[in-house]
């Protein structure tokens, strides 16, 4: 566990409110109490336990201070060697190292990419550049802040005593080896000296006011945990056991699927792994033919020679006794011997182990030959030879010998039956003894809600699925909505143990469907979660709520897309689930879909969008379905979500665009499928960037070589999209494609004067060359294309009139489309057909614009330019669709002087369009530090920002030249 004394701050799975003093604010990391569990100390005095396995409650700010260094390594930005605490290394430079100080400080260029290393001869992890990227400011024990002595003092009265304070005049090293780890503090008497601030994870100092330190770009830091749990892998097939303790394996299991009491028999048994799931948890089958699903952390690979040796069974001889029910039996000693012999009988499980040796009594003769024996209150199938019949004094029966038992015997075993009613209660319904249940219950010998390991009678008999308890149960009222130590209720055991019977009794019953467990998880949640398909139909058909959310705020929907089961997602769409509820990360289903790369569920989730939830909702960031898709780079959702209507120039907060996000992860299919479907190459995002800056901003020297030897590859963009070094042909591929090549970023930057490479810079201009001549020889042939553009594609004498739902397409006459089952331009399976017909407003033209998302066609170009509704269903219009596109052609792109993209067969309306250039304008005016306020003071170097931000720098943000001058402007 290294890591011991690092420097720490809120991870993304944070919900502790304040207990860290704030976001932004710093602790030490004191020691792992678990392989899952930290405990640290924060800078405000605050000590508590934190996870870091199964859950990232914490990030790693610096480990400098546990002593981690890389050998070898010198930091380019203060030459410190050898590098101590986290490794930046520079993608784009291979030769730069930064030290988290550095790094964090936006020392070498922002723009660049980093790998960041946080132990040597760990994984080295991507992140993205800086210049993007969210920058927060630590707060806690930094130069300026008032401290007292804190949790770990040992220093007598040196602060001059209890509640005296100090001031942080510096952060210094305690040792040579372990840096940042030590304050040096003034106290208010005068006297000075250092003190640890994370040394071996100690803390001699509590922050009373706080003070800022440095900033730090919070999502490029690793989570801590996360090291430990990748170096766990295990594949289908491994061989592997739990080998530790019981309790251990019972509190690492929450989170992980859970334990239940059955689960025992893993202890120390070798099983095989059947499943990876997706959230890295291993499942595991057993010899029992069980499977359970375990914490990796946990588990350990079994080697070869870790079976089970083979064991001389002995025969059921001629001489075999024939039990009978009240026949006094001892169970073989023979750990091995015994769970050999149950295979098959009944089964073997570890908890059994306790009965090894012990006397019972026979309770039930199966026509099988296996015997149901009652030990200590505890009931066990056996195989008959394991057991030998026993008289009074405990001595085996030979043959010949008297069947008679001792009273005595029969006393003592009585004696204990009756020793804890309320254990017998319960084992008595978790085995399906109707009798003994009832006898308890009717002579009150305990009562019917009484716990037993922390389980009521009822759930035991509803997770082992014994109708007939549960209704002897109820019939002796039984509280329904009892819970357990969990949170669980009857209904839940129902579902973990898929005993569908069950749940339909305890419905009829009025037990409640939808209630909730510590975790918030319904019943509902529990069949998705283990697979239950039958729970789930017969939750849905007694009326449960189907989109309750759990503490993650995930509905049932969402887990079942994560599962990748479609069966379950359309049993839950069909029970009416709510699409449009939002998990703790802000994804709806659809955002879910589309970030897991699930098709079969994006296909069942948009069949089923209600018209109030658009395919181009945004999440809180602004990231759409799409985003997210082309993001991940999943092709086939990307091109359903554009059948669908998906806007494919959806901008999100910072105003990036798919395309933006595609071209940024070099995702080649999803670019060429955006460029196709007509995306906006010129788009800007909030820093003026459009997707030809992405490119070539990751672009290097060494792919141009790469580049030279495919013919046309830019053209048609088709290198194996396994290389990374693509950004060069993806520059190639939108140039010829029309991208614009001179227009600048907020910085006044063009895409070409990014580029290094002068070969590239021909090639490019080139291929925008071929372009426009290409565009124009199209214009004069245009008036022949858009007739035949027109023309029905089944018979070709008809106009085109109708339209295809639900992906919007004009492919057909009227005529023609009824016999028309699949779209004849997507190939998607038609819904309803739709006759186009005149304008309805101006009853002059015929309509030629489509609404989408409600897929009407019903007004002209010129009326659908003052529109905000549709005038038939009253939709609000997220966009307008030309009939040339809805045909299958290309919408038209044109500029105007000020550079700003009009889609002229669109009909964006003037009072947008002075919009978006006020945009832009006041872009080009704005403190590009604050984005606040107007820019009025300009530098030597000639960049600028607002008045105030310029009072607190020394360099230009921009270029980093030292300012030697600030020259105020004024209007």
């Amino acid at each position: 566990m290294d890591g011991v004394g690092s420097r720490v701050v809120r991870g993304p799975d944070w919900k502790w409110g304040k207990q860290d003093g704030g976001d932004g604010h710093v602790g030490t990391l004191r020691s792992f109490e678990s392989p899952e569990e930290v405990l640290v100390v924060w800078d405000n005095g605050t000590a508590a336990n934190y996870r870091c396995g199964s859950y990232f409650d914490l990030r790693m700010l610096d480990n400098a201070s546990a002593g981690i260094k890389h050998d070898g390594v010198v930091c380019d930005g203060c030459s410190a060697s050898p590098l101590y605490g986290i490794r930046w290394k520079c993608s784009d430079c291979p030769d730069v190292n930064l030290c988290s100080p550095c790094y964090h400080g936006d020392r070498h260029n922002l723009r660049h990419r980093f790998v960041r290393i946080a132990v040597p001869n760990s994984q080295r992890v991507d992140v993205d550049s800086r210049r993007k990227s969210k920058k927060l400011t630590s707060r806690g024990i930094f130069p300026g802040a008032r401290v007292v002595r804190g949790v770990d003092w040992q220093w007598e009265n040196q602060d001059g005593g209890v509640n005296h304070k100090g001031k942080v005049t510096e952060v210094q090293d305690w040792s040579a080896t372990s840096l940042r780890s030590a304050a040096y503090i003034m106290w208010d008497h005068g006297t000075k000296n250092l003190y640890r601030v994370g040394f071996e994870g100690m803390s001699d100092l509590k922050v009373v006011t706080d003070a800022k330190g440095g900033g730090f770009y919070r999502d490029h830091l690793p989570l801590l945990g996360e090291e430990q749990r990748k170096r766990i892998v295990y594949q289908v097939g491994d061989r592997v056991r739990v080998d530790l303790e019981l309790e251990l394996v019972k509190s690492l299991q929450q989170g992980h699927g859970g334990w239940n009491d059955t689960m025992a028999e893993t202890v120390g048994e070798v099983g095989v792994v059947c499943g990876i799931d997706e959230d890295h948890d291993v499942v595991v089958k057993y010899s029992s033919q069980n499977r359970w699903t375990f914490n990796p952390i946990i588990l350990r690979k079994a080697s070869v020679g870790e079976s089970l040796p083979p064991l001389t069974i002995p025969p059921l001889g001629e001489d075999a006794f024939a039990f009978k029910e009240g026949d006094f039996v001892k169970i073989s000693t023979d750990r091995e011997l015994v769970r050999q012999l149950q295979t098959g009988h009944g089964e073997w499980v570890e908890s059994m182990t306790q009965t090894l040796g012990k006397v019972g009594r026979v309770q039930k003769v199966y026509a099988d030959g296996d015997i149901k024996v009652d030990t200590q209150g505890s009931l066990w199938t056996y195989n008959p030879r394991c057991l030998t019949k026993v008289e009074g004094d405990g001595v085996p029966l030979t043959p010949g010998t008297s069947a008679n038992v001792s009273s005595l015997l029969r006393h003592m075993f009585e004696q204990h039956e009756a020793s804890n009613p309320v254990e017998d209660l319960v084992k008595g319904a978790a085995s399906g003894d109707v009798t003994r249940v009832d006898r308890l219950l009717t002579a009150d010998e305990c009562g019917v809600n009484d716990q037993f390991n922390g389980r009521t009678a009822l759930q035991a008999a509803s997770q082992n699925g014994h109708i007939d308890i549960v209704r002897c149960l109820i019939r002796h009222k039984a509280n329904l909505e009892e819970e357990d130590k969990d949170g669980d209720r009857a209904v839940h055991h129902a579902s973990f143990g898929d005993e569908p019977e069950v749940i339909s009794l305890l419905a009829e019953s009025g037990a409640d469907l939808s209630a909730r467990n510590k975790k918030k998880q319904t019943p509902l949640h529990v069949a998705v979660n283990k697979g239950h398909v039958s729970i789930i139909k017969v939750l849905l058909r007694h009326g449960c709520h189907s989109s309750l959310q759990d503490s993650e705020g995930d509905t049932p929907l969402h887990d079942a897309i994560s599962k990748k089961r479609d069966d379950m997602v359309q049993l839950l769409m069909q029970g009416d689930a709510d699409v449009t509820v939002t998990n703790s990360n802000g994804f709806n289903v659809l955002h879910h879909a589309a970030l897991r790369g699930n098709m079969g569920a994006m296909k069942l989730i948009l069949s089923h969008l209600p018209p109030s939830c658009s395919v181009n909702l945004p999440k809180d960031d602004g990231f759409s379905a799409l985003h997210l898709a082309a993001l991940n780079n999943h092709l086939e959702v990307s091109q359903l979500l554009l059948a669908h209507g998906a806007d494919p120039d959806v901008q999100n907060i910072n105003k990036q665009t798919p395309l933006h996000l595609a071209v940024e992860r070099q995702n080649i299919q999803i670019v060429r499928l955006l460029v196709e479907e007509g995306a906006n190459l010129d788009s800007g995002d909030k820093f003026g960037d459009c997707p030809l800056h992405e490119a070539l901003r990751h672009h290097t020297m060494s792919q141009l070589k790469h580049l030279q030897e495919g013919k046309d590859i830019g053209r048609t963009l088709v290198m194996n999209s396994s290389d990374k070094k693509s950004s060069a042909s993806i520059a190639v591929y939108m140039a010829s494609n029309g991208a614009d090549l001179h227009v600048e970023n907020r910085k006044g930057q063009t895409p070409l004067e990014l580029c290094p490479d002068p070969h590239l810079l021909k090639l490019l201009t080139k291929c925008h060359h071929d372009y426009n001549s290409a565009r124009q020889q199209a214009v004069g042939t245009q008036d022949n294309d858009e007739e035949h553009l027109y023309e029905c594609m089944v018979c070709s004498s008809e106009k085109r009139d109708t339209v295809f739902s639900p992906c919007g397409h004009v492919a057909a006459c009227w005529e023609c489309a009824s016999r028309v089952k699949k779209c004849l331009i997507c190939k998607l399976e038609l819904t309803d057909r739709t006759k186009v017909g005149e304008c309805y407003v101006c009853s002059e033209s015929p309509a030629n614009v489509l609404f989408k998302p409600c897929l009407h066609m019903v007004a002209c170009d010129c009326c659908s330019a003052i529109m905000k509704k549709c005038i038939q269903c009253r939709t609000p219009i997220e966009k307008a669709v030309p009939l040339s596109v809805c045909c299958g052609g290309k919408p038209l792109k044109r500029k105007n002087r000020s550079g700003t993209n009009i889609i002229a067969a669109a009909g964006l309306n003037d009072v947008s369009t002075l919009q978006l250039q006020l945009e832009e304008m006041k872009d080009k005016t704005q403190c590009q530090v604050c984005m606040d306020r107007k820019k009025n003071c300009v530098f030597l170097c000639g960049h600028g920002t607002c008045q105030l931000c310029a009072d607190k720098i020394t360099e230009c943000p921009i270029c980093r030249k030292p300012v030697e001058k600030k020259i105020i402007l004024f209007d």
